[in-house]
C-alpha cells in the first residue's frame, strides 16, 4: 500500500502489486506520480535521496562521483550482474571489494552493492574450494603440563632415510615431556609388534610406566593391539589431532632436532646415519633446553655429564677432584634433585605462559560447531598432491557431527558417513552454501 501526494489534492491510497517491489520501483513512483509507501522511514529516505536520481528513457539513473550517472538495478538484475563479472565469461573471481569497484566502473549501481559482493564472494563455492590455505593460528595454544619426569611420554616415528645396514630405514622416537630426555631406536620397519617392544625396551624397563603416552593418530599406534598393550599396564594412551603435529610439538621439534644433528653429520655418506645416532642423542641430553633451564641429563641423575672437553683438556676442579669426595657429592645431588625438579617446572610454566602469550596475539577465531558445513584440506587426503597443480586446496563440504574440544571435531559427509579421527580446526575452514 502506498500514499499518493498530488500538487493540489490530498493523499490518496493505491495498491502495488507483489511484482512491483524493490528500491527502484518505489523511486520510479515518487518521481513520476508523486507516490510515496505508507511505512514513514521508507517515505523520509525517498523524499532526501530522490534529488540524486533521474530518469532518463523510463529507466532510473544515479548521479554519481566516479561516473556522471549510474545506472540503476533492481535486485534481480543486481544478482545477475554480479554473477557476470564475478564468474561470467570475462570473470576471474575477484574478491568483494574489487568486484564491488567492478560494478561501479560498468556504470551499475544499488544501495546494498558493497554488502551484496562481499555476500556473493563469500558464497562461491569455486572461491571457497581454491581459497589460500590459512597460517594464522585460529584457536589459542594449548600446551600439556607435566610435572613428574618420565610420567608422560610423546611418540613420533621419523623416516624413511637411506637405507642402512639390515634395512633400517625409520626411526622411532619417544621423549619425556618433562625432563625432555629422548629414546630412539632405527627400524626396517614400523609395525604395532616394534612399537610395543620400543616401549617396554626403551621406556618401561629404565623409567617405570609411565602415566600417559603422546602419539599422532598413525596405524602403528592407534590399533586395538598397541591399545591393548597400554591398557594392561593401566597406561593412557592419548591422540593428537590428525594432521595437526603441533597438537603434538614436543615429539615434532624432538624429530627436527635429530634430522638437523644426522644432516650435518652424515654429509655425504648418508647411509651411516644409524652409526651417527648415539652421538646426536647424546648431544641432545647434555644440552640444556630453554624452558627447564637444565639439560635432560642433569635432570634425570641430578648432575651434569662429564663432555669430552674436559677429559681432553682438564680443568682445575678435574685436576683436583678426589673420588670419595666427588662421590659423596653426588649422592647429595640426588636428595636435592626433587627440589631441583620443583624449580624446573616452574621455569617450564612460566616459560609456557610466555610462548603463549605471543603466540595467542595472533590467534584469528573462527567459531565453528555442530551442524556447521565445513571444507576440509587437500593436502590432508592427498599429499602427494596426485590429483595435480590445478585440483583445489580445499575438498567438501562435510557437515560438524561434534566438537570434541575447543578446535577439535568429528565430521561427517553430506549423506552422512562418519569421517575417521579427529579433525582440528587449522585444516578446516566454513563454508558457505
Amino acid at each position: 500500500m502506498v500514499r499518493t501526494v498530488g500538487p493540489s489534492i490530498g493523499p490518496t491510497i493505491m495498491t502495488v502489486g507483489q511484482e512491483d517491489g524493490g528500491w527502484t520501483n518505489e523511486i520510479l513512483r515518487f518521481k513520476q506520480a508523486g507516490a510515496l509507501p505508507e511505512d514513514r522511514a521508507t517515505a523520509q529516505r525517498i523524499r532526501r535521496a530522490e534529488s540524486w536520481y533521474c530518469i532518463i528513457d523510463g529507466r532510473l539513473y544515479r548521479r554519481g562521483f566516479s561516473r556522471p550517472i549510474l545506472r540503476c538495478l533492481n535486485p534481480t538484475e543486481a544478482q545477475t550482474t554480479l554473477a557476470e563479472i564475478h564468474e561470467g565469461i570475462c570473470g576471474d573471481h575477484v574478491g568483494a571489494r574489487t568486484l564491488a569497484h567492478m560494478v561501479l566502473r560498468q556504470g551499475y549501481y544499488w544501495p546494498t552493492l558493497r554488502k551484496d559482493a562481499q555476500a556473493y564472494v563469500r558464497n562461491c563455492e569455486p572461491c571457497q574450494k581454491h581459497a589460500r590455505l590459512q597460517h594464522r593460528p585460529m584457536v589459542p595454544l594449548s600446551t600439556a603440563d607435566c610435572a613428574w619426569p618420565f610420567a608422560q611420554w610423546g611418540m613420533d616415528l621419523l623416516g624413511p632415510f637411506p637405507p642402512a645396514s639390515g634395512q633400517r630405514r625409520f626411526l622411532i622416537v619417544g621423549v619425556d615431556y618433562f625432563t625432555k630426555w629422548l629414546e630412539a631406536e632405527p627400524l626396517a620397519s614400523i609395525t604395532e609388534k616394534q612399537v610395543e617392544g620400543f616401549v617396554w625396551k626403551n621406556i618401561i624397563t629404565r623409567f617405570g610406566l609411565p602415566r600417559a603416552i603422546i602419539t599422532d593418530n598413525g596405524t602403528q599406534f592407534n590399533n586395538a593391539k598397541f591399545k591393548a598393550f597400554c591398557q594392561s599396564y593401566r597406561i593412557q594412551l592419548k591422540f593428537s589431532s590428525v594432521a595437526h603435529p603441533q597438537a603434538n610439538g614436543l615429539a615434532e621439534v624432538t624429530n627436527r632436532a635429530i634430522l638437523e644433528g644426522l644432516k650435518k653429520r652424515v654429509s655425504y655418506a648418508t647411509t651411516s646415519w644409524v652409526e651417527e645416532l648415539p652421538s646426536v642423542l647424546w648431544a641432545l641430553r647434555t644440552t640444556p633446553k630453554t624452558p627447564t633451564g637444565e639439560s635432560p641429563y642433569s635432570l634425570a641423575f641430578g648432575t651434569e655429564a662429564v663432555l669430552p672437553p674436559k677429559v681432553v683438556f682438564p680443568t682445575l676442579r678435574i685436576q683436583t677432584q678426589h673420588q670419595e669426595e666427588s662421590d659423596q657429592q653426588l649422592r647429595r645431588n640426588l636428595d636435592l634433585l626433587e627440589e631441583k625438579w620443583a624449580d624446573a617446572h616452574l621455569r617450564a610454566l612460566a616459560y609456557r605462559r610466555a610462548v603463549a602469550k605471543i603466540y595467542n596475539r595472533r590467534v584469528r577465531p573462527q567459531h565453528i560447531g555442530p551442524g556447521d558445513l565445513v571444507l576440509r584440506k587437500t593436502e590432508v587426503s592427498d599429499p602427494t598432491r596426485s590429483r595435480g597443480k590445478l585440483a583445489p586446496n580445499w575438498e567438501g563440504p562435510y557437515r560438524v557431527i561434534d566438537a570434541i574440544r575447543e578446535g577439535t571435531y568429528t565430521l561427517a559427509t553430506l549423506e552422512g558417513r562418519v569421517l575417521p579421527r579427529t579433525w582440528h580446526i587449522t585444516n578446516l575452514r566454513r563454508f558457505y552454501a
